[in-house]
């Protein structure tokens, strides 16, 4: 069987950086360490990025811990330990699911909901700073696209 030729890499990073969703997902990342780094030079308990991966699946009423593990793509044992986690610090508590007696809901406290609008306080500093950096209309119109994007990919969050 013949080898593949190695791939490009200059080829392969103009790829990437044509890429609308691979930028995205880089500019997600980059901000999500930011964020975190500054999060954690604050002192207390520390923000892991598993915890910012779970955080935008959580709300006040409650998400089943399988529901979580799905959204993930994970085990719900590792699901589980991070709710664990979660639950010592405070920010998150496991309920009984009212449609399932044997299932487990994960739904944020009231200090989970202090940290949640800490963390916001957090991006929309960095946002300032970004904004000043590439531009305020640049910003807007960036803020202004991904609402569309997220309408268009999540119907379901226009309506909420």
């Amino acid at each position: 069987m013949a080898r593949r030729p190695s791939p490009d890499p200059a080829a392969l990073a103009a790829s990437k950086r044509a890429s609308t969703a691979q930028l995205l997902f880089k500019c997600a990342r980059l901000v999500n360490e930011r964020a975190m780094a500054r999060v954690n030079a604050r002192g207390g308990p520390t923000l892991k990025a598993a915890y910012t991966a779970l955080f935008p699946h959580l709300d006040f009423v409650g998400v089943r811990v399988v529901e979580l593990a799905r959204k993930l793509g994970i085990s719900k044992q590792a699901v589980s330990q991070t709710l664990g986690e979660l639950v010592e610090q405070g920010i998150v508590e496991l309920v009984p699911d009212p449609d399932d007696g044997r299932a487990k809901r994960a739904r944020f406290t009231r200090r989970g909901a202090e940290a949640i609008g800490d963390g916001l306080a957090v991006l929309r500093t960095l946002e300032a700073e970004l904004a000043a950096e590439i531009g305020g209309p640049r910003m807007a119109a960036l803020h202004d696209a991904l609402l569309a994007l997220e309408a268009a990919l999540e119907p379901r969050a226009a309506e909420e």
